[in-house]
């Protein structure tokens, strides 16, 4: 499952997080600021994503289901993962700091659907959101195991193929 995940993107979305700075143009930052919620808002809902994942024995005993079906964690609609970790995977102490986050973030990118009138806050507000995304992810990180270190890959790939 993780193989398919593509974390690369995660690293790739995170990398286009400088796009947003500075606060584009007038005439341009209303669009610039829904394509940053959604930068931001495909981020969080991936890391939300890849920790399910990396826990699926732990996720496959309590899935979401539809229709009486399992929901595999790379298929779960953004509204449902928040609530599955409001009700099931995060302390109170977590569910206190990233309720509202999380939630934030998926109205916001929601705001991509042009049909309905959302509420996109500001590029301070986005800022603000960033920041604590960083500390999102590292929450969610610090909960993953590591490998051992036999397991480890070098820092750069020349040594990598030295050791081939």
């Amino acid at each position: 499952m993780l193989s398919k995940s593509r974390l690369d993107w995660q690293v790739s979305l995170s990398k286009n997080l400088l796009r947003w700075l500075p606060v584009p143009d007038e005439d341009e930052d209303d669009g610039s600021l829904i394509l940053a919620w959604v930068n931001l808002g495909v981020l969080v809902e991936g890391t939300m994503m890849w920790f399910l994942c990396v826990f699926h024995e732990d996720y496959s005993s309590y899935p979401i289901t539809k229709k009486g079906k399992a929901v595999e964690p790379d298929e779960i609609w953004f509204s449902d993962l928040c609530r599955f970790f409001q009700n099931t995977v995060w302390t109170k102490n977590q569910k206190d700091q990233w309720e509202s986050f999380v939630n934030l973030v998926r109205e916001r990118r929601n705001a991509i659907h042009a049909y309905k009138d959302r509420p996109i806050g500001s590029f301070d507000e986005f800022y603000e959101a960033v920041i604590k995304y960083r500390n999102f992810l590292l929450d969610h990180e610090g909960q993953v195991p590591y490998p051992d270190e036999q397991y480890s890959y070098p820092d750069d790939i020349s040594a990598m193929r030295q050791s081939d």
